[in-house]
């Protein structure tokens, strides 16, 4: 049995291709059936972590609900990628010039920023964290489910191709309620 689980919360409102969702988005009635759906968890799970993202956070406070296991935390560690603010609440169609620059531009330097948000460079250094978050966490209260978003997730599974896990993770989204299986990757040598 695996020590950490990982999962994406249910589906939220005002959810869309390309929309950045404010962080207040709320779980539907849908995502809170897909979360309800995607139990049984694997037996052996004994706590709950979370992102404090609100649908991450509900999606994280039902699975507890559901099961009677405890959220042990609520880390910052665990948050979806962060936009800038100039594209939450946006579509595609409607990013502003600025945000439609950087993104031609974050793979050639994936330390650019645009605005206040995260840049590939920054999202792949917090996944790193939050990876040995996730051990320790695990070492501490035994086999966890970690509840988070789909581009931390798929950058959290594919460390160790750098900042640019953040491609591969948004060619190949997380479902709503969706759970894996995770193994933190160390980089040879590490011990701790």
């Amino acid at each position: 049995m695996a020590d950490i689980w990982l999962m994406r919360h249910g589906a939220y409102e005002g959810h869309r291709p390309g929309y950045h969702a404010p962080h207040e988005a709320a779980l539907t009635p849908e995502g809170r059936e897909q979360v309800r759906r995607s139990l049984p968890l694997p037996d052996g799970i004994s706590a709950i972590v979370t992102s404090p993202v609100l649908r991450a956070r509900q999606t994280a406070a039902l699975v507890a609900h559901l099961t009677g296991l405890p959220i042990v935390a609520t880390s910052g560690l665990l948050a979806e990628w962060r936009a800038p603010s100039i594209v939450l609440g946006r579509t595609t169609d409607t990013y502003p010039p600025a945000y439609r620059a950087w993104r031609a531009h974050r793979l050639i330097n994936p330390s650019l920023r645009c605005e206040d948000g995260e840049s590939l460079t920054d999202l792949h250094a917090r996944a790193r964290v939050c990876a040995n978050f996730l051990h320790h966490t695990a070492q501490k209260h035994g086999p966890i489910l970690a509840v988070s978003h789909t581009l931390l997730l798929g950058v959290l599974t594919h460390i160790r191709e750098g900042p640019a896990a953040f491609t591969t993770a948004g060619r190949s989204p997380w479902q709503f309620a969706e759970r894996h299986p995770y193994t933190p990757w160390r980089p040879a040598g590490c011990t701790r």
